[in-house]
């Protein structure tokens, strides 16, 4: 059950009804992506960004910061946010809510961008799609490798001690003793919570939705636009530099892996080997301009170019490593 196809069906109404437009038309296509995009990213903006300010408030989230960070995990926490992503039914957008509440929250850097990794690599498509295309076999590694890849991102990031490059806004919120400070230690009255926590919600989502208009905007300009017959004619050449070239390719565009993982079917049927294909599907929707422009605004330019390159690499290392197989 897709929990977002109320949203959907809106879009359609607004998009083929209401203005009427052709199906088939590329400005249908653009709008009613930008429109789906924009509802859907912002009411997990909105939704998220309230649970985790109350969540912040009654939850000792010092002392889960303290856990994560002092303790020996292992990598166990960096496998659990990546499991949390695979469960997640999210694009490389639509996880930036939740990407900003675990920080927020005060969640380790690392563990979050595990998060952010597999959110939008290995979800629900993967699982149900992969097997009837690809096959069993395939979809079971490529799901492992996403998932290493991910925890392995997630550590290394947190390994270059980069969180003096997230910007510091979304870093400080008052604490349940501030609040209550206030009010001489007195119990602080429901209503007043309340305002308190949709207070910190808007104000997060106020900063950021602006750059989530942007960003899906460019999305949708693009949306649709996939040059077949050039991706067809330089990803199907079989030599070692194709990998980085799709790759590359996939980067600027912005898609779910439900609407690419039919033209990546169709690109391995006209020849071109599947370790490519599947460098350029994970690169379309892992990372994306839209997603980096909303990014731009949590973090500085380190970071994000961390973020990016250590992504990429992960993505190549899966298309070099599906070619050799296959």
């Amino acid at each position: 059950m897709d929990i977002f196809s109320p949203i959907q069906s809106l879009s359609n109404t607004v998009t083929f009804r209401l203005l009427a437009l052709k199906p088939e038309s590329y400005l249908a296509s653009a709008l009613n992506f930008f429109i789906y995009d924009v509802i859907k990213i912002g009411i997990l903006l909105i939704v998220i960004n309230y649970i985790m300010a109350v969540t912040r408030y009654y939850f000792p989230m010092e002392k889960v910061r303290d856990i994560l960070t002092k303790r020996r995990w292992y990598g166990l926490d960096y496998l659990l946010a990546a499991l949390l992503g695979v469960v997640t039914p999210f694009c490389s957008c639509s996880s930036i809510p939740l990407f900003i509440g675990f920080l927020s929250a005060g969640i380790p850097l690392g563990v979050t961008f595990a998060f952010l990794i597999s959110s939008p690599l290995i979800n629900e498509s993967s699982l149900y799609l992969f097997p009837a295309v690809f096959g069993l076999k395939i979809t079971v590694l490529y799901n492992l490798v996403g998932i290493a890849i991910s925890v392995l991102g997630g550590i290394l990031i947190q390994k270059l001690n980069m969180e003096k490059y997230i910007q510091p806004e979304f870093l400080k919120f008052k604490s349940k003793k501030q609040v209550e400070a206030e009010y001489k230690n007195q119990a602080v009255p429901f209503k007043d919570l309340i305002r308190h926590w949709t207070s910190e919600a808007i104000d997060i989502t106020k900063k950021v939705f602006p750059y989530v208009i942007l960003g899906v905007g460019i999305g949708a300009v693009i949306h649709g636009f996939v040059p077949e017959t050039l991706i067809t004619k330089y990803l199907a050449i079989k030599s070692w530099y194709v990998i980085p070239i799709a790759t590359l390719l996939g980067v600027p565009l912005y898609a779910n892996s439900v609407s690419i993982i039919p033209i990546i079917d169709a690109l391995v049927h006209k020849g071109i080997p599947l370790g490519t294909a599947l460098a350029f599907m994970t690169a379309t929707v892992t990372l994306s301009l839209p997603e980096a422009l909303i990014l731009k605004k949590l973090m500085k330019w380190q970071l994000l170019a961390a973020f990016f390159g250590i992504t990429i690499v992960g993505i190549m290392i899966i298309g070099y490593l599906f070619n050799f197989i296959s």
